[in-house]
């Protein structure tokens, strides 16, 4: 029997929207690379507070490859946020690991009464860690923000809210401008982490610094490009969650020494390592390695709100100039998957008549660039990172664009920085070799990307409004093939537009040390530590 998929409640399994730039110079640059090493020796020079509100035991140490750039949802403009978010906050809406499938969070149950309402139940006995009540008002007052605050990144993610009303003590009532299917897993974001009105209304901005939530583990203290430290919420509502008392992430950008760290001892778990660590990994004796498929595209992305990127024939040559196979071969050591779209092949959106759109062609590329007035050649500036694997696919890229005429120059900086000063309001670079962390519903990635105010739209650029008027289409069934339809356009009316580079799909790739058990991957590759613990 088919589950009516608007309407979904605790312990029902359902199916909603288908399964599955900143110049450094070389010492800068050294002592970045330095500065994760120097945080793993200093694990043990915590404050004495600090330590004291962590447990005698059960501390999981982790090595993370980036500073957060936020530690409110709100504000953060990094994918490499959520390892953190996700444990001072829970969402509204949760998802399976291996499906993205939605599940209940704080929200117990939902459903659409009418295509353009949505009502969301909410669990009772909550609080958050400031010891505030969770209920219909937090709800409220947490996507009220998230939608008009002047800070907040991901406006986008709820244009289509209308506004939020609060109809019982834990029940809310989100009446929207159009129907929006894709809604209750916008919810499983960041759009659907709650913070505590209290909080966020007495600390301001310095909530970025210390974020309250509701979640298995409250914030203890953050030392930038250095350590992140939660403990374990005594009070959480979901019992036997979580299972170690506290977390220490180690900010370690050189994924080499974040592996070492965990070979040596010194920390149990590090994430997000590439295919060269891997190998070194399987060959350690005592390490578990979990692999899996991830939504992560690595991309160039473009601002086309400005020169030379401005103009589409130099948009459609860099993505004729890259070959895509050797791109995975060299920098991947063959392990992921060329990507053509946002979209990997194996998802349920993706178009396989896209499979083809850009195939290597530099002299295709070239005659394009002659078109747009570049026979000569181009300069273009680029932002990227410092780890070893950004660099060697930073070199790729620069190569492979020598070759068609594109003189490429990088300003380095870290994730939050480079990041920063490509999608905030700087607009340092051209463009930004980088990656798309993905997330639950497709509609969200081409929304945050795409829309002509979206964050990730990084000269917040002009766009065809027959692709806006795509992505709301979207959104606006709850029939998959409907959606599959949609977002076949959305798709290929990037492609059209050459509004992105992408390159390669990721594959999963963490290391655990002998004393951690219960970790599990997910589609997003962004750990969820809920249900780890030390042996």
């Amino acid at each position: 029997m088919t589950k009516d998929p608007f309407n979904i409640s605790a312990g029902e399994p359902v199916t909603v929207g288908g399964r599955p730039a900143f110049a450094m110079d070389r010492r800068r640059f050294l002592s970045l690379l330095g500065a994760g090493a120097a945080g793993a020796a200093a694990s043990g020079m915590l404050p004495g507070h600090v330590r004291r509100a962590l447990a005698a035991g059960g501390v999981l140490k982790v090595a993370a490859p980036a500073n957060p750039s936020s530690l409110d949802p709100m504000t953060g403009g990094s994918g490499q946020d959520h390892p953190f978010l996700y444990t001072v906050f829970d969402t509204l809406v949760e998802w399976e690991y291996e499906s993205l499938d939605p599940r209940p969070g704080l929200a117990r149950a939902w459903s659409f009464p009418d295509p353009k309402t949505l009502v969301m139940d909410l669990q009772e006995g909550v609080k958050f860690h400031d010891g505030t009540d969770f209920n219909a008002e937090a709800v409220k007052f947490n996507l009220d923000r998230n939608r008009g605050d002047q800070r907040s990144n991901i406006k986008a993610d709820l244009i289509n809210v209308e506004a939020v009303e609060v109809s019982g003590p834990h029940q809310v009532t989100i009446r929207l401008k159009n129907p929006d299917a894709a809604l209750p897993m916008i919810l499983s974001d960041r759009a659907g982490m709650m913070c505590s009105p209290k909080a966020v209304t007495e600390k301001g901005d310095a909530h970025d610094r210390n974020p309250v939530g509701t979640g298995a583990w409250s914030f203890v203290t953050w030392n930038d490009n250095e350590k992140v430290v939660v403990k374990r919420n005594e009070g959480y509502w979901k019992k036997g969650t979580p299972k170690v008392d506290g977390i220490e992430f180690a900010i370690i950008p050189e994924l080499s020494t974040g592996l070492r760290s965990v070979m040596a001892g010194q920390n149990h778990f590090i994430y997000f390592l590439s295919p060269q660590q891997g190998l070194i990994a399987k060959r350690a004796p005592k390490l578990t390695t979990f692999t899996g498929p991830t939504l992560y595209c690595i991309q160039i992305y473009f601002n086309w709100a400005r020169k030379p990127l401005d103009d589409l024939r130099v948009r459609q040559a860099i993505n004729h100039a890259i070959d895509r196979d050797a791109f995975v071969k060299v920098t991947m050591n063959g392990i992921g998957e060329k990507a053509i779209t946002n979209l990997p092949s194996a998802h349920w959106a993706f178009d396989k008549e896209l499979a083809g759109y850009y195939p290597y062609d530099p002299e295709k590329a070239k005659a394009l660039l002659a078109e747009a007035g570049y026979a000569d050649g181009l300069d273009l500036h680029l932002g990227g990172y410092p780890d070893q694997s950004s660099v060697q696919r930073q070199e790729f890229i620069m190569e492979q664009l020598r070759q068609v005429g594109i003189r490429v120059r990088y300003s380095i900086g870290t994730i939050p920085e480079a990041s920063a000063a490509f999608f905030g309001n700087e607009k340092k670079t051209d463009a930004l070799v980088s990656a798309w962390t993905g997330r639950p519903d497709p509609s969200l990635t081409f929304s945050l990307m795409y829309l002509p105010d979206a964050y990730y739209n990084g000269g917040r650029g002009p766009v065809p409004d027959e692709l806006v008027q795509a992505i709301a289409a979207s959104r606006a069934s709850p029939d998959k093939e409907a959606r599959k339809l949609a977002f076949s356009k959305v798709q290929k009316l990037v492609l059209d537009n050459a509004l992105v580079c992408p390159l390669a799909f990721l594959s999963a790739l963490d290391v655990a040390g002998e004393k951690v058990e219960g970790y599990k991957p997910n589609l997003l590759n962004k750990p969820k530590l809920y249900d780890v613990s030390l042996a």
